[in-house]
């Protein structure tokens, strides 16, 4: 069966490009974009620090509160944090008027932040042009 397949990418060809700043000693940012890739996503990383890595972010419209450990960009949206695969295919298709979407900080259990069957709860958030956020979805704790 190939959806649960780790070489769906292969089976289904190249998907959604994403190219993602991140950490060179973070293992998280590793693990969050193995699952972008074995879902499909042709990924991209460059290596940024510190201060370089959270420029890059406020210059991209992530508003500082909603900073994470590592940044994507994909169709003309920012991805921060451990954003669930699903919710970046949701905006992709529903194409809102936003920056992207952000999961602030690291919720144990978000993607590649360790177990989902263990996972706190959390929410991801649209960001909006203007700076302002909305829910764009909730996770419950496992």
């Amino acid at each position: 069966m190939l959806t649960a397949s780790p070489l769906k990418a292969l089976a289904q060809g190249a998907g959604p490009a994403i190219h993602v700043m991140k950490d060179p000693n973070c293992g998280c940012c590793s693990a969050w974009i193995e699952i972008l890739e074995n879902d499909g996503f042709a990924v991209t990383t460059e290596r940024s620090l510190g201060t370089l890595l959270m420029r890059y972010k406020l210059e991209n419209g992530i508003p500082q509160e909603m900073a994470s450990c590592h940044t994507g960009s994909i169709e003309g949206y920012m991805i921060e944090g451990h954003v669930p695969v699903a919710d970046i295919r949701r905006l992709l298709e529903e194409r809102p008027e936003a920056v992207g979407l952000a999961v602030p900080g690291m919720p144990y259990g978000s993607p590649g932040m360790g177990p989902e069957s263990e996972r706190e709860a959390y929410e991801v958030l649209l960001i909006r042009r203007d700076g302002s956020t909305e829910v764009f979805t909730r996770y419950a704790a496992a």
